[in-house]
């Protein structure tokens, strides 16, 4: 019979081993949703970007690129956060990247 230590449920696994990696790297989650509005409307939200980062020009250049509109709103528990009319889930993805405010494995699509 193998050894007790080859059996895969009896090995050692830390599951925040690699949240903590990211915390002292400084590299957050940025979080994008989508939340249903009346009817067919939706609002997407951004939140996690870098307090660093100036949100206003963010959220200006969004803007014009997504041809929607948009605001910043100041949440309790999340800190400053990007509303967006219309669903740009995959907009946003592409325009973080694109403008390397963040890195391939920072951004969390959510409600695909």
């Amino acid at each position: 019979m193998s050894d007790a230590n080859d059996l895969q449920n009896l090995s050692k696994f830390d599951p925040f081993s690699e949240s903590n990696v990211e915390e002292r790297s400084g590299a957050g989650k940025v979080h994008v949703r989508v939340q249903q509005r009346a009817g067919r409307k939706c609002i997407t939200t951004v939140e996690g970007i870098a307090e660093d980062l100036d949100l206003k020009k963010i959220v200006k250049a969004m803007k014009k690129n997504f041809s929607c509109n948009g605001a910043i709103v100041k949440n309790k528990d999340d800190g400053e956060v990007i509303q967006l009319s219309g669903d740009q889930r995959t907009n946003i993805n592409d325009f973080l990247y694109g403008m390397e405010i963040c890195t391939q494995g920072q951004v969390v699509l959510h409600g695909f």
